[in-house]
């Protein structure tokens, strides 16, 4: 108990810390502000340097600049010559938009009649305009030398080359420069004394409307006496501590401030740092909106008021409003700890409840008890909000509109899909019934889709394996038959021994022709019965290689086998992954370029292993990569060579079926056939 006391007592004083820092930084930036304190001058060393003297000349040099660059004197200004196209232009769209109102105005006739109307009814005016206009340039010139009079301890001069402006006899840049400091602007030349004035970080603040004067006629000479300056760095010294005191009282009590609400932030709502309980209090029920409403809306109200009304006796309002706002926050944060920042709103629990009324009304009913709840319950929502009715009944004939959207977009869909157009995709957005709808029937056109696409593709594949297996066995077959009436009537045993090797041969073709296309159809039903163990792949190869380097020296292929140094091995049916691999081979001797090189390549993936072939084409690959997986595909299609076009087929099949991964690819003139098979944990 003592603890909870002491805690307790901790977060209060560190909280009453917390807002007279608070009112401490709030009181620093009023009197910054009301004084007119520069900060910057805090860092700098010199008077010249300083915003004070920036202003100063400021004020001085922009009133001369304006009277011989612009007004000259009061003649010049009634001539008109100081009315520019930009002033004039503006009277008159003033005037015009004035007449585009009035009765005077004719919308059944042209622009330019209208135009032409305007300027013979508005001359008058447009004039009178424009005289106001030159008459407030007059009573503005004659202010600007009242500004210039009053000035006392500067001396100016300043001339377009006709005109003089000047509180001196002194007419000659020498006499200005005994100054101890002056400004001499002539002849597109700048010069400042002393030389911290142009180091001025506000040099092109007041200088900059010199830029519009004629460098050729206008000067302007300013000097400024000695016991002016020392007055006016009097002054800024003095300004230069105040602004001093107050930055550091601003830096002091915005420290503390700090310091002491992040403490509140770590403590607020907790008894002791080892809690993890959030302890919520009265002031917590009130919903965070509202909560935040009041945080912005009071220091808002504070500032206005200090500003126009009460910056006399500010402290009356800032410390009650402090406390306020600060409690408001600390709530904010003991939500935020709790997780129920957003939860513990007014909005949040309305839209809830609405939310789950509506809900459970539409999760327990049929679309026709939808529509009868919504039958009855619209007027009651009308009647409920009968101030914005308009709202209401947008927002009801824009969620009709959106249901008949939806329904007619299935209506048509469906339509579509009906007359054959099987790519047809009905797009609903939202969620629903309608939108369930629509997934569907896209669900039910998509497998539909698949199984037309895979019907045609079966039957453009039963077409093209006929044709080739017709092609393939006929011309065997066909000098077989030709052979045997050959022997009928041939007595010469030589010619008959030639023609007995000839049927030899294509005996031996065709029966090699029938064995790959039962090997094929039985590896593709699945029906192979497979026997997985460990096999080392590296060990495979070699040996591989070594047994067909008759065929390889024939071929004057260069192989080139790349394994990773420790063994490998795959989980596969050794006899069925050589079946595999020696149709590869097989494929490569009859199609790869005579005399290149193959690369075999093997790589430890992790969880499998990759073998990779390589080789150059003899061929011209034309054909994409589904093609040459299909039955009966060959590398050339004038199918001049010996293969079967099974080998890839057979192998692809093989592999799948050892649970392992067959692919192809094919770049320019580079053949790709990829083997993943399961990788064997090594023991």
């Amino acid at each position: 108990m003592r603890n909870i006391s002491h805690a307790l007592i901790t977060k209060v004083v560190v909280f009453l810390i917390a807002i007279v820092c608070l009112t401490g930084t709030a009181r620093a930036i009023i009197n910054m502000e009301f004084n007119e304190v520069h900060l910057s001058s805090i860092n700098q060393d010199n008077y010249f340097e300083s915003r004070a003297f920036a202003d100063e000349s400021y004020s001085l040099i922009t009133p001369l600049a304006q009277l011989i660059g612009n007004y000259k004197s009061e003649e010049h200004i009634l001539s008109g010559k100081t009315l520019t196209e930009e002033d004039s232009r503006e009277i008159e769209e003033d005037l015009y938009n004035v007449f585009r109102y009035s009765n005077r105005y004719d919308p059944n006739l042209s622009e330019v009649e209208n135009e032409r109307i305007y300027q013979e009814k508005y001359a008058d005016d447009i004039n009178r305009k424009k005289d106001e206009s030159m008459k407030e340039q007059v009573r503005e010139f004659y202010r600007l030398l009242s500004t210039l009079e009053a000035y006392e301890g500067i001396v100016y001069y300043a001339s377009d080359g006709e005109r003089v402006f000047s509180n001196s006899e002194l007419n000659k840049k020498e006499q200005f420069e005994s100054f101890g400091a002056y400004m001499l602007l002539e002849d597109y030349q700048q010069k400042f004394y002393p030389n911290e004035v142009k180091e001025s970080q506000y040099l092109d603040y007041f200088t900059r409307n010199i830029e519009k004067l004629n460098p050729e006629t206008d000067v302007i000479y300013v000097a400024f006496k000695e016991s002016f300056l020392q007055q006016k760095m009097a002054e800024w010294e003095k300004d230069k501590l105040i602004a001093k005191r107050y930055f550091y009282e601003f830096i002091v009590f915005l420290a503390g401030f700090i310091l002491s609400f992040v403490y509140l932030i770590i403590v607020i709502g907790r008894t002791s740092f080892k809690d993890k309980e959030i302890h919520l209090h009265v002031i917590d029920k009130l919903y965070n909106d509202l909560n935040i409403v009041i945080a912005v809306c009071l220091p808002a109200v504070w500032i206005a008021v200090m500003l126009e009304v009460l910056h006399d006796v500010y402290m009356l309002l800032t410390v009650p409003i402090f406390i306020i706002v600060l409690l408001m926050i600390l709530s904010l944060v003991k939500h935020i700890k709790n997780r129920t920042i957003l939860q513990h709103t007014l909005i949040y629990q309305i839209l809830k409840k609405v939310f789950l009324s509506v809900k459970s009304v539409f999760d327990s009913g049929s679309m026709g008890v939808k529509i009868v709840l919504l039958v009855i319950g619209y007027p009651l929502v009308v009647a409920a909000t009968f101030f914005m009715f308009p709202i209401t009944m947008g927002l009801a004939a824009w969620f009709a509109m959106k249901k008949v959207k939806s329904f007619n977009r299935i209506k048509e869909g469906v339509e579509q899909i009906k007359n054959g157009d099987l790519h047809h995709r009905i797009e609903v957005d939202g969620k629903g019934e309608i939108s369930q709808l629509a997934v569907n029937i896209n669900s039910i056109t998509e497998g539909l889709k698949k199984s037309v696409d895979s019907e045609i593709k079966s039957d453009r594949l039963k077409t093209e394996l006929i044709t080739n297996v017709s092609h393939d066995i006929r011309t065997p077959l066909t000098s077989i038959i030709t052979y045997v009436d050959l022997l009928k009537i041939e007595n010469d045993p030589e010619i008959i021994a030639e023609y007995v090797d000839v049927l030899d041969q294509k005996s031996k073709r065709l029966k090699l022709l029938t064995d790959d296309l039962f090997e094929a159809a039985k590896a593709s039903s699945g029906s192979m019965p497979v026997q997985l163990e460990r096999i080392d792949i590296i060990s495979l190869l070699t040996q591989g290689i070594g047994e067909m380097g008759g065929k390889i020296e024939a071929s004057s292929l260069d192989f080139k086998l790349a394994y990773p140094i420790e063994k490998v091995y795959v989980k596969a049916d050794g006899k069925l992954l050589w079946r595999s691999i020696e149709n590869l081979f097989s494929n490569i001797f009859k199609y790869a370029q005579p005399a290149s090189r193959v690369y075999i390549d093997v790589e430890d993936l992790g969880n499998e292993i990759l073998v990779t072939f390589k080789n150059i084409s003899a061929y011209e690959l034309n054909i994409s990569v589904d093609e040459l997986m299909e039955r009966f595909k060959r590398g050339d299609e004038s199918r001049s060579s010996q293969g079967s076009g099974l080998g890839l087929s057979i192998a692809e099949s093989l592999i799948h079926i050892q649970h392992g991964k067959f692919l192809v690819q094919v770049d320019g003139d580079l053949f790709k056939a990829i083997i993943y098979l399961p990788k064997f944990p090594n023991e």
